[in-house]
């Protein structure tokens, strides 16, 4: 069957097969947009909430004997969809990956741990976690809004760190071989934010290092960072960064778009962001399809001025066209 036959009944009934119980759960025309921090664009075909690595395998094989696309949801960040939605299957990981555990009980200062961590949770969520305890090391994840499954696939980072810093292996289920595997950092090629790991491959789980320190010092450092982004970069509809810096560490995206002047460029319902050059703005009541049209513009005005051609890390579902090309701006 190909692509632009299947239909949504089709990944119901070959479900079925095995669980009527997983087949109740699959939501046809299902809210996606919304469920983005964009909070922007339309529906996937389907969507379903797994309780078991099981339950996945069962959806992967659904997917892929139907030949439906397949997307994992974290937070929602670094995604974008299209007003007229997406054809596929969206899945959602929920309690399974939803968990923290990291033994500090008797550790000195400056000792190491290993913290293991669920796909599904929210990296504030495990900085502020771990700054409790005294674990340092994880600070910087306070200040991105996504998923350790997301941070792992784009190799997140912010205020002079990022994963690949941290990650020992990560608990990997390969929805087309029905296989999970633990990958090691060497496998998982990480870059600057990218990785080797695709739509079909879905982080359960991470081992990541930290350290013992002092929890008030680590707190104040989250706090810091907490205080630093208000300042520096817009609340509100958007997805964080859009564009990778094309040279990490000596040219910023956001410099290059702010040279131009194109803060607050606006295109309908969507702008840059008037605080950060790097940023994409949607209105409450926006469209996504504005919200691609600026990347693009954007994009394509840095170009002709500078010569170089940004990158995104924004993941796009449903449209025709690429509007920044690399492992990020890939439509879906």
């Amino acid at each position: 069957m190909s692509t632009t036959e299947w239909h949504a009944d089709d990944i119901v009934k070959t479900v079925s097969a095995d669980s009527s119980d997983l087949a109740a759960k699959i939501e046809c025309d299902a809210p996606f947009g919304r469920r983005t921090t964009y909070r922007v664009g339309g529906l996937a075909t389907c969507a379903v909430e797994v309780g078991s690595v099981a339950e996945l395998l069962m959806i992967g094989n659904a997917a892929t004997s139907c030949g439906a696309p397949l997307a994992v949801l974290g937070r929602g960040s670094n995604t974008l969809v299209s007003d007229s939605g997406w054809r596929g299957v969206l899945i959602t990981l929920g309690p399974l990956s939803d968990w923290i555990q990291a033994d500090a009980g008797g550790l000195e200062t400056g000792e190491d741990l290993i913290i293991e961590v669920g796909g599904a949770v929210a990296m504030p969520v495990l900085s502020r976690r771990m700054a409790s305890i005294g674990v340092t090391g994880l600070e910087w994840m306070v200040g991105v809004p996504g998923s350790i499954g997301g941070a792992v696939r784009m190799n997140a980072g912010g205020h002079g760190a990022e994963l690949s810093d941290a990650i020992v292996d990560a608990d990997i289920v390969d929805l087309r071989r029905g296989q999970l595997e633990r990958w090691h950092i060497d496998r998982l090629k990480l870059g600057f934010r990218s990785s080797a790991l695709d739509n079909h491959h879905v982080v359960l789980s991470a081992r990541l290092k930290g350290s013992m320190g002092d929890p008030d010092v680590v707190s104040t450092r989250v706090e810091d960072i907490v205080r630093w982004r208000r300042e520096h970069q817009p609340g509100g509809q958007n997805c964080g960064s859009v564009f990778v810096n094309p040279v990490p560490g000596e040219v910023s995206a956001g410099a290059l778009i702010d040279e131009l002047g194109l803060r607050g460029f606006r295109i309908g319902s969507a702008e840059v962001s008037t605080k950060h050059a790097n940023f994409i703005q949607a209105d409450s009541d926006g469209q996504a399809d504005d919200v691609h049209t600026v990347m693009k513009s954007v994009r394509r005005r840095v170009l002709d001025a500078t010569g170089y051609d940004l990158r995104s890390e924004v993941r796009l579902f449903g449209f025709d066209d690429v509007a920044a090309g690399g492992h990020g701006g890939d439509t879906v």
